[in-house]
C-alpha cells in the first residue's frame, strides 16, 4: 500500500536565507527529534558551481511505545541519509533522502526541491513529496502506515513539527533571526 505527502510552500525570504536556515537547522532546542546530522561527504563541481552534500541524521524513535513492543521495532534511534545538490547559480537545491534504519520492513523516501519562486524572485518556493511503504512485518503494516500517515501529515500541515523525523522540515523562527 504506502502513504504519500505532497507538500507545496513559498517562504517570503530569498533563496540564499531559506537554504542556509535549511541547512543548519538541526540539531537545535525547538525540536528534540534530530539528535545529530552529520555532513559525511561534500564536494564542489568546479565547471557547473555544484555543491553536493550527503548527510546522515540520527533520529529518537518516534513509534508509539505499544508498537515497540515488537522487537523490530524497538531501537533508539532511526538514520536517515539526505543528498542535496546545491546550484547557487541557477537558484535551486534537490533533495533526496530515505531512511536507513528498517530496511527490511519499511520504506521511506523524500524527494524536495528549494527553489526562486516564479511569483517574486525574492521569495523561495519549496515542493516535497514524501512516501513510505510498510512491508513485512505482518497485521502491524496496516497500524505502522496509518501511524507514519498521521505523523507525516502533521509535520507536513505546521511545517514547523518535525516530518519524517524532522529531516525536511523548516523552521520559520530561524528565518526571523537577524
Amino acid at each position: 500500500m504506502g502513504v504519500t505527502v505532497d507538500v507545496h510552500q513559498v517562504y517570503k525570504y530569498p533563496f540564499e536565507q531559506v537554504v542556509a536556515s535549511f541547512l543548519r537547522k538541526y540539531p537545535n532546542p525547538m525540536d528534540k527529534n534530530v539528535i545529530s546530522v552529520k555532513i559525511v561527504e561534500e564536494k564542489r563541481d568546479v565547471s557547473t558551481g555544484i555543491i553536493y552534500r550527503k548527510r546522515i541524521a540520527v533520529c529518537q524513535n518516534v513509534v508509539p511505545e505499544i508498537l515497540r513492543k515488537v522487537s523490530i521495532l524497538k531501537v533508539p534511534s532511526i538514520q536517515l541519509e539526505e543528498e542535496s545538490w546545491l546550484n547557487p547559480q541557477e537558484r535551486n537545491m534537490a533533495i533526496r533522502s530515505h531512511c536507513l534504519t528498517w530496511t527490511q520492513y519499511a520504506s521511506m523516501k523524500e524527494e524536495s526541491v528549494f527553489r526562486e519562486s516564479m511569483e517574486n524572485p525574492n521569495w523561495t518556493e519549496f515542493i516535497q513529496r514524501g512516501r513510505i511503504s510498510i512491508t513485512g512485518a505482518g497485521f502491524l503494516n496496516c497500524i505502522l502506515e496509518t501511524f507514519a500517515s498521521t505523523f507525516l501529515r502533521q509535520g507536513a500541515q505546521k511545517l514547523l513539527v518535525v516530518n519524517s523525523c524532522g529531516f525536511q522540515t523548516l523552521f520559520l523562527w530561524e528565518l526571523r533571526l537577524p
